[in-house]
């Protein structure tokens, strides 16, 4: 089995799970192909990525990752407070995920917080920000990226 351990220049092939501290799986690859991204690029947030750091192929490990190195504490800046009539064609409800174009024309996605016949308060936090996140990890190769 290649020794090989995780670092800077490393791509990494894996089987992952988040889970909530409830038990609850958000996210999980385990039933399904591993999945592979270099170390960098982006694909994990730093915080997670930063707790594979020396595992080599083999290796499984469960971490807990604390808001602050995982999705971030929500921010009372991200919920806004929108009139109705942007909102005409929608039947609304408490969560539900709404699509928005930004000004780059990117997509951004808020959660139906509250509203009632004048207002609709949207929550563009990421759902997961303020949660600690348990990662599972079982490390299938590491290689020279």
């Amino acid at each position: 089995m290649n020794e090989q351990r995780i670092g800077e220049q490393s791509r990494v092939t894996l089987h992952f799970a988040l889970k909530l501290d409830n038990g609850d799986v958000v996210d999980s690859n385990f039933e399904k192909e591993a999945a592979s991204f270099a170390v960098g690029d982006g694909s994990l947030l730093p915080g997670f990525e930063q707790q594979l750091y020396g595992l080599k192929a083999g290796d499984k490990r469960s971490f807990e990752i604390q808001p602050e190195q995982g999705f971030g504490q929500p921010n009372p800046q991200n919920v806004q407070v929108m009139p109705r009539s942007q909102f005409t064609d929608m039947e609304l409800d408490h969560g539900i995920l709404v699509i928005f174009q930004d000004a780059a024309k990117g997509e951004l996605p808020g959660v139906i917080k509250d509203f009632d016949d004048t207002q609709v308060t949207v929550d563009f936090n990421h759902p997961l920000a303020g949660r600690v996140i348990t990662f599972d990890v079982e490390i299938i190769d590491v290689h020279n990226a």
